[in-house]
Parts: structure tokens; sequence; C-alpha cells
């Protein structure tokens, strides 16, 4: 086997800073592709709320950084991710990322992830370290392969083959002209088979035409965007591309997720012995001001209240299913500020049946995924999703909208002797209470059905070292691409 020198370029990345479930890849998958023998290294910002896990040290050499008229200084922090010996970088630049957030709601956004893109190529330069492959994430890198393919063709870094994974579509990072100039791209590159849309830039259009491989993170994703409905107004360039796309699932960090070792839960249990979900469910029942009964079963709810997570039809048809079903709700999230309105209205309506903590609380999340009977997940969207898949592991049925990753990660309950957890297709709440109604009079009526389904959840491997295998490969079909080299596999 050839050993890769790989590089992952990411704004978000485990332990050290997380907004969402690019951070979970990110910390993840290069453990396990180096765990396959390749040469593996990180590159992230540092911002001002990043968390100094570890052992740190700064590289004694500035970095210059070719942005805008004059160049940019920036400063290189070196460090591992935990429990591995993957080196992991963070670019300091104090104007652009010395504030807290990752992703600002000022207009300098893609100027920061512009000169973050330039930062990277630099680095690899300044280390004498040059990647077979570099691997970008999300509408943050996305002017890294128009770098590559324009500006730097002549010098070795140049021949990098890159690989972008799209996280979620419907973030695209659209800016002004001026960062073309800023960015120093050239002008002709402005451009609607490029980097143009509808008169701004565009950084994950950028991507999608000039990364040598594309990737997404759930075979059903990557076929969801190359449609009208799905594509967010780019699934033109991605049927244009598509045989250079693949969707590749997600894995989870089965170490950190194991009902049996998880030191956030008032009792472990496994497979065999499921004692301690009993334990969770009323420690759950009693934290969320819900009627403490064996019998009853709590519904769980994690996620981000928005519209891309379909809790508004829950919030529409929740009065309906507890004033028809006897089952409990267990909410946490935060995010529209009308549907928060809506599930406090419910704790209100129906005290003992309708709990909910507006907020996020990481400790509460896993009491809700161990001490929860089912899990409702009823996206309208959903590129891979994680939290179902914790779901499974703790012996909790999913409740899910047959849409991306979802579809890929549960077996709908009518496959006899498959079923994981219950699957409906309309993105509205009278799917949704048909659902609930059909996972209710499951767990009443036919509890051995539902035992095996559990099981058949807990079994399921999501490990990160299947996933790992397969960018392994997309990692040698990326390099064939660029340079008409096949690596040894």
């Amino acid at each position: 086997m050839q050993r890769l020198k790989v590089l992952l370029v990411t704004s978000e990345m485990e332990p050290f800073v997380k907004v969402g479930g690019l951070a979970d890849m990110v910390g993840a998958l290069p453990k396990e592709v180096a765990a396959l023998g390749h040469d593996v290294r990180v590159v992230c910002p540092l911002y001002g709320s990043t968390k100094r896990v570890g052992t740190w040290s700064a590289r004694p050499e500035p970095l210059g950084v070719d942005v805008g008229a004059q160049a940019a200084w920036a400063r290189t922090w070196e460090t591992t991710l935990p429990d591995s010996a993957v080196p992991a970088y963070f670019i300091e630049h104090e104007q652009y990322f010395g504030r807290p957030e990752v992703y600002s709601e000022t207009d300098d956004n893609p100027f920061r992830f512009a000169l973050f893109c330039r930062a990277t190529l630099a680095l690899c330069e300044q280390l004498d370290w040059i990647p077979d492959v570099i691997h970008c994430h999300d509408w943050t890198t996305g002017l890294l392969p128009v770098m590559l393919n324009t500006t730097l063709r002549d010098k070795p870094i140049g021949n990098a083959a890159t690989v972008f994974t799209i996280h979620n579509m419907e973030h695209q990072g659209l800016s002004p002209h001026a960062i073309v100039d800023y960015a120093r791209l050239p002008a002709a590159e402005y451009r609607g088979d490029s980097i143009e849309s509808m008169g701004q830039v565009n950084m994950l259009k950028a991507a999608l035409y000039h990364a040598s491989k594309i990737t997404t993170v759930s075979p059903t994703y990557a076929e969801e965007i190359r449609r009208r409905d799905g594509g967010c107004g780019l699934d033109h360039v991605l049927r244009f591309r598509g045989a250079d796309l693949l969707g590749i699932l997600n894995g989870v960090d089965t170490a950190s997720w194991d009902p049996a070792t998880d030191k956030a839960l008032p009792a472990n249990y496994t497979a065999t012995d499921l004692a301690g979900k009993a334990t969770c469910k009323a420690t759950l029942q009693a934290r969320l001001d819900l009627t403490v009964d064996a019998k009853v079963p709590v519904f769980g709810v994690v996620a981000r209240l928005v519209h891309q997570k379909g809790l508004d039809l829950l919030a529409e048809s929740i009065g309906h299913i507890v004033e028809r079903m006897k089952v409990q709700f267990a909410v946490l999230g935060s995010g529209d500020a009308r549907v928060e309105a809506e599930f406090k209205k419910a704790v209100a309506r129906y005290p003992g049946r309708v709990g909910a903590h507006i907020g996020f609380d990481g400790k509460l999340a896993r009491l809700i995924q161990a001490g929860s009977a089912a899990f409702v997940m009823p996206s309208r969207a959903e590129p891979c999703g994680l939290t179902q898949m914790y779901a499974l592991r703790y012996g909790t049925l999913p409740i899910v909208r047959a849409t991306g990753g979802l579809v890929d990660t549960v077996v709908d309950q009518g496959e006899q002797g498959r079923g994981t957890g219950f699957i409906f297709r309309e993105a509205n709440s009278a799917a949704l209470y048909q659902a609930i109604g059909r996972a209710c009079a499951t767990y009443y009526d036919r509890p051995d059905e539902w035992r095996a389904m559990q099981l058949r959840g807990m079994a399921v491997d999501f490990s990160w070292a299947n996933s790992a295998a397969r960018y392994a490969d997309c990692y040698r079909w990326a390099i064939t691409a660029r340079t008409g080299i096949t690596p040894e596999a």
C-alpha cells in the first residue's frame, strides 16, 4: 500500500471548536485514516473560543499569507488530536479569528475564510510537507481548490488533488465581488461555470467546479442534491459533476457514545442487560418534570429548532398526540422563537406529559438518548444526521422522515426481521402523527417486536472504520484524476 499524505482543512474540529456535525467528523476521521497507515494532518482557524486541549506550541516563524493588496501575517500553533499522533495546526490571525464566534455575522466572513485557505496552502510550503490530497470541508474552504487550480499550478503544492465534502447545501458562502481581488484569484474565474452565481461569488459552487472529487455525508443525500428540489440552486452543477460525486456515510465515535460506559448516565446498560435504561428513563422523567411512570414510553427530541429539522411539525401535532396516545415527550433544543414558544405552551398545557429544556445541555442530550424509548427526528432535509445513530446505539428507536442519511441508517419496521425504527415520507404533521402512532402501537401491543428492533439497532456498526476505508479509496481516485497516476491500494 502506498502511504498517502492527506491534509484535512476545516472550520470546526472536536474537541477544540464545535458548532455542528462537521466538528465530529473532522475530529474522528483523521485518526481512522491514520490508523490505515497514512500520514494525516488537520488545519483549522484559531478562534477566540477555541479550547486548547492537550499540549500546544507555537511555530517560531510567522506565516506570510498572500491576500489583499499586501501580504497578511499569521501565526501557527501545533498540537495533536486527542488519543492520537495526528498533527493539528491552528491558524492565528487576531483581526479575523480572535473573536469567539466561528461563523461571524459581519460582512468580513468571506474574507476571513479566504485568508484561511491561503494560509493553509502557505503552511504546507512552510512545513515543506506537500500533501498528495487536500480534503476540504464545506463552503469555508471552497476557494482552496480554485487557488490550487489557478494561481499555484506551477508550484509543488499545485499537484495536490482535492476532495471537497458537502455537509449542507443550504450554506454556500455567498460573497461580494471584492473577494476575487482579495483572494488573488484570476478575474477570468468570475463566470458562471466557476465561482460566480447571481452576481456574487459562491464559495461552495467554486469548489464544486474545481475539486478533483466531491463527496457528501450520505449516499441518499448525494442523490437528493442532484435534483432541483434538493440542490439549493446548484443541482445543475452537481449533475454536471455527477461522475465525481459520491456519498460516504458519516460514522460516530463509538467509544464516546456507548451506553455501557457513558459516564454522563446515571446507570449504564448493554444489549444483553437493559436494566440501566429503566434507571435512565426515571431520571429523565424527574429531570424534565414528567410523571415518573415505568410503563409510559418517553419519546425524545434533541435538535436545533429550525425549519430544516422539521420540529415545527411536532409542535403542531404534539397536543393531538398526547391527548390520544399514552406517551410522554422530552424535548431539548433552541432556535426558531415560534417553535420554542409552542413547546413551552405544550409544557404548560400538558404538565407531566411534555417536558422541554430550551437551550443546549450535553449531559441532558445523552440522558434523553438513553432514557427515551423512541427518538423523533422529522427532518425536511438531513445530509447525514448523527443523533439517530446515537439513538440506535442506546436502544432508542428512531422515528424519522425519509430523507438523506436518515434513510441510510434506519430500517423501517415494515421490513420484517430487519426493522430498527419507523420511517414516514411526507413532511407534514399528519404523517408524523401516524408514524408516532405506529410506534406507540408497537411499544404497547408487540413488546417482543420492540425488543427485537432495539437489539438490531444496538448491533449496527456505525464506527468510522468503514467510512475511513472509503475515504482512502476516494483519495486515491482524486489523485488519479489530478495526476494520472494511480496510487497503490
